[in-house]
């Protein structure tokens, strides 16, 4: 929780897993963030909370806005091309303090 607090900019899964030297499949890490989601408002009391930049297509732009669960879609809906970015996660302020 802490790299995700006291980064500047939004981080993928794969960096998490290079900047933590971690072992975990990306899928693990997915699982473990949408915990983590959970921990920060609890122990923040709703003070913070972990956002996700959705992933986008690069070749269209279409942006996954509505996924269930945090993941990197395989392909895009609309135009079908396997060139997503992943998305990103960062703790922020909620605003509601």
């Amino acid at each position: 929780m802490e790299l995700l607090t006291k980064t500047e900019n939004p981080l993928t899964v794969e960096e998490i897993i290079t900047l933590l030297n971690l072992k975990a499949t990306p899928k693990e890490v997915y699982e473990h963030l949408e915990h983590i989601a959970k921990s920060v408002r609890r122990t923040y009391k709703n003070e913070r909370v972990l956002i996700m930049i959705p992933p986008i297509c690069r070749s269209c732009g279409y942006v996954f806005k509505d996924l269930e669960k945090p993941r990197k879609p395989s392909k895009c809906p609309r135009c079908k091309s396997e060139r997503i970015s992943p998305p990103a996660f960062k703790i922020e302020s909620s605003g509601r303090a």
